[in-house]
């Protein structure tokens, strides 16, 4: 039987077996539309729960805002405390500015105001005008003669702090022959009552010692720049290692405090002496002295404090004279503005620049 040619068929079945191939490779490759491209793919973004995770297992690290902080807040530290971001050498004034008729003038501009220190004119660096937090002393008289007047004492010196700041940073000091920190920085009103409340009237009055110690606690632990002491004593000082001058001196280290004192004082010799004290200290440090007929004014006076503070400017400047130079400078401030007539600048009258001093806080 001749052969039968089978090179048809097997060219049919060769056909077919590499359809059946090509189909099953073809049929494990991924197809791309058309009109796509291929990109390099995104992150896939992290989940809530996850970001929370990743922020819990690395402690100390805070992230980054995405926008700057409000406006409001441009001069809170991290803490949010109140700073100023202030040149190295330069000096910063706090100023009251009140019209003929002793009424806050509070609607100035930088160029209403001129600085002179020791005579020469001063360039204006920085100026602000804001309702700013304030490290404040409360020193109150705990002698003898303070007992029946210490009740509604304790009350303005409360009110001063409801009408101040919330954001301040008060202390308590009673002192009599001696003082006593009684409630550091705080503004909590429980505590600073607590601390009023400490009465233990006896003894004499060391009003310049108290004073002075005040001051350096606020020195060397206060965490705002503008700082304030509000005392209020009935009485001379009968007590104190520290003389008036030295006490004025101190005070006027540069970037002192600012003075406001209450004296209750009478008619007789000696409160005439007091209240001459009272003013010396108050006017050289930029404060006010008040001196009240009646024991039911203080608390309206310490309302007044409160505003005072709170409506004051605070001006910078660059000395010509270098700060390094040391020394005490005498400084002025003039503002002259149309539309008011004479206007009057309270501001500290000087001070001693780069000043150090080593004395102990208000402690003992």
């Amino acid at each position: 039987m001749p052969g039968r040619d089978i090179t048809p068929l097997r060219n049919r079945v060769l056909l077919l077996l590499a359809f059946l191939i090509c189909a099953g490779l073809l049929a494990g490759m991924p197809v791309w539309p058309q009109s796509a491209s291929p990109q390099v793919p995104s992150a896939a973004p992290q989940s809530q729960s996850s970001a929370n995770q990743a922020a819990a297992q690395t402690p100390g690290q805070k992230a980054e805002p995405s926008q700057e902080k409000p406006e409001e807040n441009k001069n809170l530290g991290d803490q949010g405390v109140f700073v100023f971001k202030k040149d190295v050498d330069e000096v910063l004034l706090h100023a009251t500015v009140v019209d003929d008729k002793q009424h806050l003038v509070t609607n100035l501009e930088k160029g209403a105001f001129s600085v002179f220190e020791d005579g020469k004119p001063q360039n204006i660096i920085s100026f602000h005008h804001e309702d700013i937090p304030v490290a404040m002393g409360i020193v109150i008289d705990n002698s003898g003669s303070m007992r029946e007047k210490r009740n509604k004492v304790n009350q303005a010196a409360l009110n001063l702090v409801r009408s101040s700041n919330p954001h301040d940073e008060v202390f308590v000091v009673n002192f009599n022959d001696e003082y006593y920190l009684d409630q550091d920085f705080t503004n909590d009103l429980l505590k600073l009552k607590e601390a009023l409340e400490k009465i233990d009237a006896r003894g004499g009055t060391a009003l310049y010692d108290a004073v002075v110690a005040s001051a350096d606690h606020l020195k060397r632990n206060a965490r705002l720049e503008k700082k304030v002491i509000f005392v209020v004593t009935d009485g001379e000082d009968n007590a104190s290692n520290e003389s008036l001058e030295q006490a004025v001196k101190q005070l006027q280290e540069e970037n002192g405090p600012s003075v406001y004192a209450i004296g209750i004082l009478g008619d007789e010799e000696h409160p005439k002496r007091a209240r001459r004290a009272l003013e010396i200290i108050a006017q050289r440090t930029g404060g006010i002295a008040f001196f009240p007929k009646t024991l039911d004014e203080v608390d309206e006076i310490s309302r007044t404090v409160a505003r005072d503070i709170r409506n004051q400017y605070t001006i910078g400047y660059k000395p010509t004279n270098p700060r390094g130079a040391g020394g005490f400078r005498l400084v002025k401030v003039e503002a002259k503005v149309k539309g008011h007539g004479k206007l009057t600048v309270r501001t500290k009258s000087g001070y001693y620049a780069g000043q150090a001093r080593a004395a102990g806080a208000a402690s003992k």
